[in-house]
């Protein structure tokens, strides 16, 4: 683990988790605002059209110049009850000036108020506008959705995304895998109560060992390419590296790292994970 990972493991120790208990998370969605719009630095590099697809904003993004035609989709995170945040923003302008992709950005509906059912319809109405080699790319949350949503494409015969990029993906909402204790003491960032809580409004109707909701338990066969990210002080780890050694997935371990890390652009974990995303959308490694 690097000094700078280290220091900041430290400080994120300090501050209050939203997902502490139940009543935390109530009090910070009740407390939560909305999605902030694309900074101008975004603007900068990009077209960006404003599209309203089955009742849901999205966002695509058109490199100004250097476009290579990949399809990128990318599905923030945030416990599916907290929307798109400007640490979000700096990964997906990221991507879209080191890959020369076009970045199409939903924004889903967040729980309590939507269930993941709405998610999928929502996907399943923009993936089939894309032309071209298409990436779904996920962090936390949205490395769920992703996965669930290669899965559900796999099962209903429509063809693979290119591949599928896992940033902390959340894969099982039940949060019963044995190792999350080990780690939970260690996790700056997440703790099990709030997770469940919000996992459940997720479901909705459907169970919550559903694969659609916890993909961590479907099936491995047949899947695009997967690629995890992945820190180990996140109570989200077992479920992604046991998932990603079942599927043969590769899968880039940062033992020291934290849930999410790569917004940490100032350390060389996350430099270096963000390296390797571009490299795999570029198939330059």
């Amino acid at each position: 683990m690097s000094i700078r990972m280290a220091l900041t493991v430290a400080y994120l120790h300090l501050n209050p988790r939203a997902t502490q208990t139940t009543d935390s998370l109530h009090k910070a969605v009740l407390a939560r605002t909305a999605a902030p719009e694309p900074p101008a630095s975004v603007r900068a590099i990009a077209t960006i059209e404003n599209l309203e697809i089955g009742g849901f904003d999205v966002i695509r993004l058109t490199p100004h110049s250097g476009s290579t035609g990949t399809q990128l989709v990318y599905l923030h995170g945030g416990a599916y009850v907290f929307p798109l945040g400007s640490a979000h923003w700096k990964l997906i302008e990221t991507l879209v000036a080191q890959t020369g992709a076009t970045v199409t950005v939903p924004k889903y509906g967040l729980a309590p108020e939507y269930r993941a059912d709405a998610a999928y319809e929502l996907l399943d109405a923009i993936y089939d506008r894309l032309t071209g080699p298409v990436f779904l790319v996920g962090d936390s949350a949205g490395g769920g959705l992703a996965l669930g949503f290669a899965m559900r494409l796999r099962d209903t015969g429509r063809p693979a995304p290119a591949g599928v990029i896992l940033i902390s993906p959340w894969l099982d909402i039940t949060m019963t895998n044995p190792g999350i204790a080990a780690i939970a003491p260690r996790d700056p960032i997440l703790a099990v109560p709030g997770l469940v809580e919000a996992g459940r409004w997720w479901a909705g109707a459907r169970d919550t060992r559903d694969p659609l909701v916890s993909p961590a338990l479907g099936s491995v066969g047949n899947l695009p390419p997967l690629h995890f990210y992945q820190g180990g002080r996140d109570i989200l780890a077992p479920d992604a590296i046991a998932f990603a050694k079942k599927a043969g997935a590769h899968l880039t371990l940062y033992p020291g790292a934290f849930h999410g890390f790569t917004r940490a652009r100032w350390t060389p974990e996350a430099r270096e994970a963000i390296l390797g995303i571009q490299r795999v959308i570029t198939a330059d490694g």
